[in-house]
């Protein structure tokens, strides 16, 4: 076994002995642990992570994915650091960082590399945002309250630089449903006597809807149920009325059960396409990924391929708003979410909203104070994995409850929907839905059934409350 010195270990023989470690590539995996060298350096991962060619993931530039254990003097270490780029190409530029937003435009600021410069080239993943000669630029043309994050990279007639370090912005606005589905509860056109949903819209004041569920109908091509046509069914006519209603949707792709795209599509790539057909279909403006059970979330190849693809989907597509929504316990998600998180954070999937279902806990009795709990440790896992004060995390956060009965016979009532309601607004969370407007009608004593909450209630109630939820 070999260990790993710490920091207040690594003396002169801990670095003598790093020395020995392979040079950093981009392309490879690497392990919490591992230890390479780098420009002269020894440095730690502290995460497992894939250093994806082109994302500039390099460990100088990277704290939060490597500790840099000092310059290599011995063993065999490089004692100088090595040319990683040409001759002649200008040094990264340093210290990248938002210097303001509005609704539509993130403007950044960097330091100036050393060398010979032409100008900079703005990166966000592998594609050019702007291309200037000076040290900062605004980026415009976003969505309200969409998430961008960048590198930058200076130029010369010999080369690129590498990558600055990324850094992460957040336009304003996006606090109305123009913003992606901010109160957006599930409706589901193949269960539970569907509901009208202009009916429900002129009732309630909602305006947005979470459309259940884009599964494979064979291979990795997308359908509604695995079955339904994207265009020219009930689903088309029900958005078509939500529209018309002043209105839009999510479509969830997933969910319990079903054949699933995640496992049907063999790559991050065509996984990508299939959710890229329906964003075309319908000129979305936001997606849901509900990813459940042993076959998606549960499954580390297919989680890592739905984060990788929703990277790709943000890339192609940066103004739309990308949604995962997993299950938690009381006191905050698992062990599958916290992958899922991590895979977030150290590919720079740029995911915009992490929802949890606050139910089915298995014992919870007060489900405001579980749903409180359960956010709360949503928040503090997010916080640890990127770094974000409580406000971001928040503002990255959604809860997608379940109305009335829950199948475990846990009992959220309309006033402690409120409630929870209350919560999420006064934090500022990003998102709020539940299962399901097709359950938001009475049946006391009715027990888990499709088509009614189990509980006494108004017609449309919960949707009611929903409705003025803004962010």
């Amino acid at each position: 076994m070999i260990l790993v010195p710490t920091l207040a270990q690594a003396g002169s023989t801990a670095i003598l002995a790093a020395c020995t470690a392979p040079t950093w590539a981009e392309g490879n995996t690497y392990t919490a642990g591992t230890q390479v060298t780098y420009q002269g350096h020894t440095y730690q991962a502290l995460q497992t992570h894939t250093a994806y060619p082109g994302a500039g993931w390099t460990p100088s530039s990277t704290p939060a994915l490597w500790k840099d254990l000092g310059t290599c003097t011995g063993g065999g270490g490089p004692t100088t650091p090595p040319p990683t780029t040409p001759s002649g190409v200008p040094s990264a530029p340093g210290n990248l960082r938002v210097t303001g937003t509005t609704n539509s435009t993130i403007a950044l600021a960097w330091n100036a590399s050393t060398g010979t410069v032409t100008g900079y080239r703005v990166y966000e993943g592998s594609t050019v945002r702007a291309t200037v000669t000076g040290t900062s630029t605004t980026v415009s043309g976003l969505g309200a309250g969409t998430t961008h994050t960048y590198t930058v990279k200076a130029y010369n007639g010999s080369g690129e630089s590498a990558a600055s370090n990324s850094t992460t912005g957040t336009t304003t606005g996006g606090t109305t449903p123009t913003g992606g589905g901010t109160a957006a509860p599930y409706l589901y056109m193949g269960w539970g006597d569907p509901p009208n949903p202009q009916t429900v819209q002129q009732a309630t004041g909602i305006k947005w809807f979470t459309m259940a569920f884009v599964l494979s109908s064979g291979g990795c091509t997308p359908a509604w149920d695995g079955s339904r046509p994207l265009t020219g069914g009930a689903d088309q006519t029900a958005i078509n009325q939500i529209r018309a209603g002043g209105g839009d949707v999510v479509p969830s792709f997933g969910g319990w059960q079903g054949n699933k795209l995640g496992p049907n599509c063999s790559t991050p790539q065509a996984l990508a396409g299939a959710y890229q057909t329906v964003i075309n279909a319908y000129g979305l403006k936001a997606i849901d990924i509900d990813i459940e059970n042993t076959d998606e979330f549960e499954n580390d190849t297919v989680r890592n391929r739905i984060v990788d693809a929703l990277k790709i989907v943000k890339q192609n597509n940066p103004s739309i708003k990308t949604i995962v929504t997993f299950g938690t316990a009381t006191t905050g998600p698992g062990y599958y979410a916290q992958q899922l998180i991590s895979r977030a954070q150290s590919t720079g999937a740029n995911i915009d909203v992490f929802t949890i279902m606050p139910f089915d806990f298995g014992g919870g009795a007060n489900m405001y104070q579980s749903t409180v709990s359960a956010s709360e440790g949503l928040k503090t896992m997010l916080k640890s994995s990127f770094g974000w004060d409580d406000a971001t995390a928040y503002r990255h956060m959604g809860i997608s409850g379940m109305n009335g009965l829950s199948d475990q016979q846990e009992n959220t009532s309309p006033a402690q929907w409120q409630q929870i309601r209350d919560y999420a607004q006064n934090n500022h969370l990003a998102r709020l839905a539940f299962w399901s407007v097709n359950r938001d009608r009475p049946c006391p004593g009715g027990g888990v059934v499709s088509n009614c909450s189990g509980v006494s209630q108004n017609n449309w109630q919960y949707t009611q409350i929903t409705a003025t939820f803004t962010g």
